[in-house]
């Protein structure tokens, strides 16, 4: 694991998922860690799925770093304003910021979901793909720039298949439109040092997905743990010459061999692609 223990992040949407897990990996590099989200043990939690920002933030301070929770609806400017005037004033400077906060798959419908665009519920998915979903990174972003320290690294999750349609039209856009922000974002901060870039995961072993794998079992040999992003992240940060890559869209696969390390059973699983019919 890199040493991480000089930087101050923070991981957007971390209350469980990917997020949770990328904030634990820079936990355990050392890191301080901010972990955001809408799930608290003392309210409501998103879908009803378990894990809360406070239980995320505790896992960054048992794997070796400091966690601190932070409730944050991402989609709200005055909530956003008051995290990262919080940041500036315990710290000054932020030095990696996790976009992961995504709204986008609250009041799914999959009856309608993979429909052709011209017969799913325009503003519906509208609403959630592109207020929840995009507008949290572009928020968080645009009100934590003047914060990125010098070397500082920005990186945005998202769903890519190396290029393939993703299922769903609003779905498949929307992920595009926050990689294509990230290389936008690169191109404006580089003269500052500060390194944009997308990473993309395979199919991870979330909560939710497993959830989804309890109520009607599917094949889970071609998956990964949230860890492995998490892995990604940490070593892109650590990455003296990671400024290289910025613009970049980037997967978890591909920096494991770049940099050499495996996931949490020891595997090296590849880049994701969608299986294709044999």
């Amino acid at each position: 694991m890199p040493d991480l223990s000089d930087r101050i992040a923070l991981v957007t949407g971390a209350s469980r998922g990917a997020g949770a897990a990328i904030a634990a990996v820079l936990g355990e590099a050392g890191a301080t860690v901010y972990v955001t989200g809408r799930s608290s043990r003392a309210g409501a939690r998103t879908d009803d799925m378990p894990g809360t920002v406070e239980d995320a933030a505790a896992a960054v301070s048992a794997r070796g770093g400091t966690g601190i929770g932070v409730v944050c609806d991402h989609t709200d400017a005055t909530q956003v304003d008051a995290l990262v005037a919080r940041i500036g004033a315990d710290h000054g400077r932020l030095d990696v910021l996790v976009n992961n906060a995504w709204g986008g798959y609250e009041q799914y419908d999959g009856a309608t979901f993979a429909a052709p665009f011209w017969e799913q519920p325009l503003q519906r998915r509208w609403d959630a793909m592109f207020g929840a979903g995009v507008w949290p990174t572009l928020l968080t972003s645009h009100r934590a720039a003047p914060l990125l320290a010098d070397g500082a690294l920005v990186a945005c999750t998202i769903a890519w298949a190396q290029g393939a349609y993703t299922g769903s039209a609003f779905y498949d856009a929307a992920k595009a439109c926050i990689a294509r922000f990230a290389f936008a974002m690169a191109h404006d901060l580089r003269k500052r040092g500060v390194t944009a870039v997308a990473i993309a995961p395979g199919f991870m072993r979330t909560e939710r997905v497993m959830a989804a794998h309890a109520a009607e079992p599917f094949d889970l040999a071609q998956t990964e743990s949230p860890e492995y992003l998490g892995r990604a992240v940490a070593h892109l940060a650590a990455d003296p010459d990671r400024l290289t890559r910025s613009g970049e869209l980037l997967t978890a696969g591909d920096l494991a061999r770049a940099y050499g390390f495996t996931d949490v059973d020891g595997s090296q699983p590849e880049a994701f692609r969608i299986p294709t019919a044999s």
